[in-house]
């Protein structure tokens, strides 16, 4: 009886895990609406840029998102910290 529940919970976690791709989009919108009024480019291709891996990366999105107010859901900042990645820090 335990096996058919722990399947049933696995295929869940599995499915919910992978439910969402990034939108990057969306999220090149939502960088060209809001984050180029703070800066350009340069802070995403600096040398010694404080971001070190993907995690920390949409982090700091979420860090600029809530210094800025502007209330993103947690999907927009995922699709904001994807794009990052895709067009400057290609974490994995």
């Amino acid at each position: 009886m335990k096996l058919p529940i722990f399947t049933a919970l696995l295929v869940f976690s599995v499915s919910s895990a992978t439910a969402f791709a990034a939108d990057t989009a969306q999220g090149k919108k939502l960088i060209d609406e809001n984050c180029y009024t703070c800066h350009g480019n340069d802070v995403y291709t600096r040398e010694n840029r404080m971001i070190q891996n993907r995690p920390g990366l949409a982090k700091q999105v979420q860090r600029c998102e809530l210094a800025q107010g502007l209330q993103w859901f947690d999907e927009d900042v995922e699709n904001v910290a994807e794009y990052l990645n895709q067009q400057f820090y290609h974490f994995k």
